[in-house]
């Protein structure tokens, strides 16, 4: 199974995405001083993981169900830090079909939770070349504010299709009527803005909201299949052409979850769950072999899974310059 890969890192503006298998000289900008993009191709999908940035919370949201000083022994072997994370903020392009689709969209105008480095995706798709009016399907893994806040960004709307289709299971859309935060352990002030988020985004895109079932194709060999877990109606997108494969699995995996997959994110609406399809998804990556992108995932996050015993080994991709 071969991936074609290349790094575009920099302010290069490319319509094409910079879908090619040649490095490219361009020399970041003053306010790009690491790559924020990275394209590859699935067969005849090229896709493209862009940076929204990054999003710090506390360390202990990783995992509350266990003790802390287990908890604080992983980040030290990660040499993480102890009290603060960052976590990245990943979105992904896909073009196939005619189609130009994005994968989530980020987490937009800071909700007043003090979110500086994160909400560039916009900017960051503008430096890759993508007209916003070139967008023809959103799909979303889940609602979750920094998945679907960078289409609420003052502007965006009017630029977007008035066409624009914007997929999600029917579940997920009911789930945040009326969500239940009961099982989650989030940082003070996130419940809050989730909702706050979650309502506007419903009452702003729900004309162009294409609610499915368990699974839908968006455009050839481009599927976004039902998982539940992290929340009800969580998704991830797997994409398929000739003999190469991808998929991108949203908040289904974190970094932690390789070496810790039962261990609870403080964002899982039913962790229980969340675990088990966690588990579940590894599993086949592991049999399969084929690229995972994820969310959270340290940039560009694309990676294949290995199994450790009971558990499963990260294995970061070889850039391809």
């Amino acid at each position: 199974m071969k991936n074609n890969v290349v790094v575009d890192a920099g302010q290069q503006k490319d319509t094409n995405m910079s879908l090619d298998n040649n490095s490219h000289p361009s020399r970041p900008g003053p306010d790009e001083l690491v790559p924020s993009r990275y394209a590859l191709r699935v067969g005849e999908i090229d896709v493209l993981v862009v940076s929204d940035g990054v999003l710090p919370i506390p360390a202990e949201t990783i995992a509350y169900n266990v003790d802390a000083t287990v908890r604080t022994a992983w980040l030290d072997d990660m040499f993480l830090a102890p009290d603060m994370l960052d976590w990245p903020l990943n979105v992904v392009v896909v073009r196939s079909g005619g189609r130009t689709i994005l994968i989530d969209a980020g987490i937009g105008a800071d909700p007043g939770l003090n979110l500086p480095r994160a909400g560039q995706l916009t900017l960051r798709l503008e430096a890759a070349g993508i007209d916003l009016a070139s967008v023809t399907d959103v799909v979303l893994t889940h609602m979750h504010m920094d998945h679907i806040g960078g289409l609420l960004v003052d502007g965006v709307r009017d630029r977007l299709r008035p066409d624009l289709r914007v997929h999600l299971p029917a579940a997920e859309a009911k789930f945040w009527e009326s969500p239940d935060f009961s099982r989650v352990s989030m940082p003070p002030g996130y419940p809050d803005a989730l909702r706050s988020v979650a309502k506007r985004f419903l009452n702003e895109y729900n004309s162009q909201l294409r609610p499915f079932e368990a699974e839908y194709e968006v455009a050839p060999g481009v599927i976004v299949r039902r998982t539940g877990g992290h929340t009800p109606g969580h998704s991830v997108v797997r994409l398929a052409s000739g003999r190469d494969r991808l998929t991108f699995a949203g908040d289904l995996v974190f970094a932690v979850g390789f070496d810790h997959p039962d261990w609870h994110n403080g964002f899982e609406h039913d962790p229980e769950e969340a675990a088990r399809v966690r588990i579940l998804l590894l599993r086949e990556l592991a049999a399969t072999r084929e690229p995972l992108v994820a969310t959270h995932l340290s940039f560009p996050s694309v990676c294949h899974v290995a199994v450790a015993g009971d558990v499963f080994r990260w294995v970061p991709a070889v850039w391809a310059y």
